[in-house]
């Protein structure tokens, strides 16, 4: 990848952006599927774990940080227990998204956050998700395999 074309994410920056709606579902929920087909769920799950590995985070702060950065939307930490976690994501994207298809594709995050659990917990993981029609969140669950390590 070219320098002009990588996101540093170590910049700091108080600069205010916004994201519009309307061009983040033209490239996502349409161009996305047009191009992948049916496979879509399955490559933008690797592709979510790619993008992990990109960009490796060290605590669930970083995690929650990439997330609103990314404008993916507002991740929190539901439940956490000895081989599973449970966040919620919720954003204004996410509505849109939910209300709009019987069939909803978050695989992008649920990958990421399958590569960064992976990571953090030196164990292999998978993320599943859920999205909540009635109050226009996702709620993804990973779980982790602490006999089955990773270096």
């Amino acid at each position: 990848m070219s320098e002009s074309t990588v996101v540093n994410l170590n910049t700091q920056s108080d600069e205010t952006r916004t994201v519009s709606i309307f061009g983040y579902e033209l490239i996502r929920e349409i161009l996305l599927q047009e191009i992948l087909g049916k496979d879509t769920p399955e490559i933008l799950y690797w592709g979510g774990k790619r993008l992990a590995r990109m960009y490796p985070l060290n605590n669930y702060e970083e995690l929650i940080d990439f997330f609103d950065r990314a404008s993916w939307g507002h991740l929190a930490i539901k439940n956490e227990g000895k081989d599973e976690m449970e966040f919620e994501l919720i954003s204004p994207l996410i509505v849109s998204r939910v209300k709009s298809k019987a069939e909803h594709f978050f695989q992008l995050e649920a990958g990421f956050l399958a590569q960064q659990i992976e990571h953090q917990k030196k164990g292999i993981a998978e993320t599943f998700e859920h999205p909540v029609k009635k109050s226009n969140k996702v709620l993804f669950t990973v779980k982790w395999d602490k006999k089955d390590t990773i270096d």
